[in-house]
C-alpha cells in the first residue's frame, strides 16, 4: 500500500507540481498547506503516513515544524543537501529529498 502525503511548501506552483507528480506515481496526496501553522493543524486533521516540508517556510523553519508534527515527515529543498546535512542527522525526519529528485518512488523509500 502507498503512503498518504500532505505537502507542504509555500510555493502554490511547487505544490501543483508535487501533487501531479506523486499522484502519478501512485501516491495519494490528502492535502497541502502553505505555511508552518497550517502543516501543523493539517496533519492532525488529515493524519497523512508522511509529510512532505519544505525546509524553509514564511511562519516557521521546517526543521522545528518536523519536532511538532507526530507524523513522519521527509524535509525537502531547492538548497543542497550539503547545507542542511548536519541539521538534517539531528533531526526526527525520515529523510531529504532535494526539489529537483522528488518523485513517488523517493517518498515510498524513505517511508519504509
Amino acid at each position: 500500500m502507498s503512503p498518504t502525503v500532505l505537502i507542504v511548501d509555500d510555493h502554490a506552483s511547487f505544490r501543483g507540481f508535487a501533487r501531479r507528480l506523486l499522484e502519478a506515481g501512485g501516491l495519494t496526496v490528502v492535502g497541502e498547506a502553505g505555511t508552518a501553522q497550517q502543516a501543523i493543524a493539517s496533519a492532525q486533521q488529515l493524519a497523512p503516513d508522511v509529510v512532505l516540508l519544505d525546509v524553509m517556510l514564511p511562519d516557521g523553519d521546517g526543521f522545528a515544524v518536523a519536532e511538532q508534527i507526530a507524523t513522519p515527515v521527509v524535509l525537502t529543498s531547492s538548497h543542497e543537501l550539503d547545507d542542511l546535512r548536519t541539521r538534517l542527522e539531528r533531526s526526527r525526519a525520515l529523510g531529504f529529498i532535494a526539489k529537483d529528485d522528488l518523485s513517488a518512488e523517493a517518498i515510498r523509500e524513505l517511508a519504509r
